[in-house]
């Protein structure tokens, strides 16, 4: 695992589309919450960080029950802005890359490990699943080079990794924050994103098939 690596959880936003009346993070599967998953995957992460915003002290409750060490970043301004920012703000005061992991995902957790071992800049991408998603395209060697609301080859879900530095500010996406510095690496991971009911419900059959 690499040592200089931080992972930032970004879970401050409203998660309407879901229609579930609660933050993402503390919807239920499987008789544990979304971040509760989240947290496993993570256990042997030193440095790790959780964006908050939406209801967010029943978010930190919730993280310090099982990680206590855990470190808050607060997105006051989560209404108008979107995981972009929740990404800079966690990741400036943090190690020298920066893993981001979008609070409504969950991925194979063989795949985690891969993404936890694999030094330096990447981009992690899965086949398409989500109802609502956003694609991203591959050249021939395996390279990310562009993300698109209308086609793609795969489905960008994130997780990411960047150098700290290189994180720049911005009020919307993860893939706005990548884009200046595409291609970078890809790597194909078994994930699930939640942004709609039925996202949620293909999540809890997600899960069911790690054995």
């Amino acid at each position: 695992m690499q040592t200089a690596k931080s992972v930032i959880i970004t879970c401050a936003g409203i998660g309407s589309r879901l229609g579930l009346g609660t933050t993402k993070a503390l919807i239920d599967i499987n008789g544990k919450t979304l971040i509760h998953w989240q947290l496993d995957l993570f256990r042997d992460v030193e440095d790790i960080r959780i964006v908050v915003g939406f209801e967010a002290n029943r978010v930190v409750e919730e993280v310090r029950k099982y990680r206590p060490d855990a470190i808050f970043v607060y997105n006051h301004d989560y209404f108008n802005t979107k995981t972009g920012t929740s990404y800079y703000l966690g990741a400036k005061d943090g190690n020298e890359y920066a893993m981001e992991y979008d609070g409504d995902l969950l991925v194979h957790p063989d795949d985690v490990k891969k993404l936890l071992d694999t030094g330096g800049e990447w981009i992690a991408y899965a086949d398409k699943r989500s109802e609502d998603a956003v694609y991203l395209s591959l050249n021939e060697d395996g390279e990310v080079t562009g993300f698109s609301r209308d086609h793609g080859d795969y489905e960008w879900t994130g997780p990411c990794c960047l150098k700290k530095e290189r994180v720049q500010y911005t009020s919307g996406n993860v893939f706005n924050v990548l884009e200046p510095y595409i291609p970078l690496p890809g790597i194909k991971i078994r994930a699930c994103d939640i942004d709609t009911y039925g996202d949620y419900q293909k999540a809890m059959e997600f899960i069911k098939g790690w054995g």
